[in-house]
C-alpha cells in the first residue's frame, strides 16, 4: 500500500518505521528539509518538503493515488484540514491526530462533517489503558480472554508455587499443552523464551484450548479481583492528567492533581468537577506529605518529562502505594522499568501507532486484537499463502524476543505451536508482540512475491 505521513514527529516516525517492515511504500511530508534529509539517508522512503496543507502540494504528489494519509503535525486544526483536503482530492482513507480536550466532545461531528475516516488521540488512548488497569485491575476482564478457538488466562505465579523458579521449558510438563506467552514483572511485559524462568510475584499470561484453561482457571483465578481504588493522585495536569481525572472522578474515586503551572491549574479547575487541583511541584516532599501521599491507593505520574515521571513513580513505590503508573515517551528508558518495580509504564506513541496500524490493516487481515497492560498486543490474523511466514517452520522465521506465535487454529483444530510448526494458508494465527517491536510483527505480514498486497 501507498501511505503518506504528514509530520515527521514521534508518531509519524514510529508509524513510518513499522510500515516499512511490512513492505509498504511510505512518503513523509514535512516543512523541515534537514529532518527530511536525515530520514532519506536512513530509510527507503520518499520525502516531500513543504506544507501539507497546501492543495497544490497534495495534487503535485498525487495524493489521490495513495491508499492512506496520516496527518500528525503539531496542530490539531492543521491535521484536520490536511486530512480533509486529501480526502477531497481522492485519497480513500484519511487519519488525523487530534489532541485538544476541547475537541473531545465533538469528535464524531468533526469526523463526519470533515469526511475523516479515523481520529486518534494519543493522550486519551493512554488514559483509557490506565483507567482500565486501575478500575478493573485485571487487564483481561475476569482474568481470561477468548480469541478464536483459544483462551488466555492471567494469574499471579504465587497462586501456583510449584511454578516459581521453574524454566519456561518445564511448564508443558507441569501444566500440559499450554504456552506462557507473556510475563509481567515489576511493571514490564516480557515475551519469554526457554532461557527465562518464572519468579515470585510474576503475572503470567498462558494460552491454551478452552477446556484446559478453564480447569487451570479454577485453581488460580481470584474471583472478583477488582481494585478498591478510592484515592488517586496524579502528577501533571496535562491532557492525560485531565482525561484521567475526569474518568476516575466519574467512577467515584477521590482524585488530586498536582500541577506546577498556575494558569493550567485555573484551566483544570473550570473543567473538572469533584477533583482537587493543587498548584505546586509534585517532587516537593513537604507538599506530598501535606496531601497524604502515603494514603493513596494509586499514583500516576503524567508530567511532560520522562525523567520526572520515573523519579516520582519510584518515590511512590518506595512509599508503599499499591498501584504506581508512569507515562514514558522515550523507548530508551524501557530498560530501567523492571529494576524500578513500577507497576505499569505506558508509551502514548506506541499505543497510538498500534491503533492506527490496526485501522490501516482493517478487517481483511486482522480478525481481532487486544492490548495487554498497554505494552503488548495480542492479535489474531488469517495467514495468506504469499506471506513470508507461510509454509516455514516457526523456528526459521527469525522472530525476535519481542514476538511469539501463541496459537494456530486450523479448521476445528487448535495447535499450541513449537519450533517445528508450519503455518498454512487459511490458518488463524494468534501472535503476541511488544508494542515496541511492532515493526517485527508487521514483518510477519510481509508478502513473499511482491512489494504490495
Amino acid at each position: 500500500m501507498k501511505i503518506a505521513v504528514a509530520g515527521a514527529g514521534k508518531l509519524g516516525m514510529k508509524l513510518m518505521e513499522t510500515l516499512l517492515s511490512g513492505d509498504h511504500s511510505v512518503t513523509i511530508i514535512d516543512k523541515d528539509e534537514e529532518v527530511l534529509a536525515r530520514i532519506s539517508a536512513g530509510y527507503d522512503v520518499m520525502t516531500v518538503a513543504g506544507n501539507a496543507k497546501q492543495i497544490s502540494l497534495l495534487k503535485e504528489m498525487g495524493i489521490g493515488d495513495f491508499d492512506y494519509l496520516l496527518a500528525s503535525t503539531d496542530r490539531d486544526e492543521k491535521n484536520i484540514v490536511i486530512a480533509a483536503f486529501a480526502k477531497k482530492l481522492g485519497c480513500p482513507r484519511v487519519i488525523a491526530r487530534v489532541r485538544d480536550p476541547e475537541h473531545m466532545n465533538q469528535m464524531d461531528f468533526i469526523q463526519e462533517s470533515m469526511g475523516l475516516d479515523y481520529l486518534i488521540n494519543p493522550d486519551f488512548a493512554i488514559t483509557s489503558e490506565i483507567y482500565k488497569y486501575l478500575v478493573e485491575k485485571y487487564t483481561l476482564k475476569g482474568g481470561a480472554m477468548r480469541m478464536g478457538g483459544i483462551t488466555m488466562l492471567e494469574f499471579l505465579s504465587n497462586k501456583m508455587p510449584e511454578l516459581v523458579g521453574r524454566s519456561i521449558r518445564d511448564i508443558p510438563a507441569l501444566l500440559g499443552r499450554v504456552l506462557v506467552v507473556a510475563i509481567s514483572r515489576n511493571g514490564k511485559i516480557i515475551i519469554p523464551n526457554g532461557r527465562h524462568s518464572i519468579m515470585a510475584d510474576d503475572t503470567l499470561y498462558l494460552v491454551g484450548n478452552r477446556d484446559m484453561i478453564r480447569e487451570l482457571g479454577k485453581k488460580v483465578r481470584e474471583k472478583g479481583r477488582y481494585t478498591d481504588v478510592h484515592k488517586v493522585m496524579i502528577a501533571g495536569g496535562g491532557k492525560s492528567g485531565l482525561y484521567l481525572a475526569k474518568l476516575l472522578s466519574e467512577y467515584g474515586a477521590a482524585v488530586k492533581i498536582i500541577e506546577i503551572s498556575k494558569q493550567r491549574c485555573q484551566y483544570l479547575s473550570t473543567r473538572l468537577e469533584n477533583v482537587l487541583v493543587l498548584h505546586g511541584d509534585a517532587t516537593d516532599p513537604e507538599l506530598l506529605a501535606e496531601e497524604n501521599f502515603d494514603e493513596m491507593d494509586a499514583f500516576v505520574s503524567a508530567t511532560g518529562y520522562d525523567e520526572e515521571n520515573l523519579l516520582l513513580a519510584l518515590m511512590a513505590k518506595q512509599r508503599g502505594i499499591e498501584d504506581v503508573i508512569a507515562k514514558i515517551s522515550r523507548e530508551s528508558y524501557s530498560g530501567l522499568i523492571e529494576s524500578m518495580g513500577i507497576d505499569m509504564v505506558l508509551n502514548p506513541v506506541e499505543i497510538s501507532a498500534s491503533h492506527i496500524l490496526r485501522f490501516i490493516q482493517g478487517s481483511d487481515m486482522i480478525i481481532s486484537s487486544q492490548l495487554i497492560q498497554g505494552q503488548a498486543e495480542m492479535i489474531e490474523f488469517v495467514a495468506d499463502e504469499d506471506m513470508m511466514i507461510a509454509d516455514r517452520p516457526i523456528s526459521e522465521l527469525g522472530l525476535p524476543e519481542g514476538v511469539i506465535i501463541a496459537a494456530v487454529r486450523r479448521g476445528a483444530e487448535v495447535i499450541i505451536p513449537n519450533g517445528a510448526t508450519e503455518i498454512e494458508e487459511g490458518d488463524r494465527v494468534t501472535a503476541l508482540c511488544l508494542l515496541s517491536e511492532a515493526k517485527e510483527l508487521e514483518r510477519l505480514f510481509r508478502i513473499r512475491r511482491g512489494f504490495f498486497r
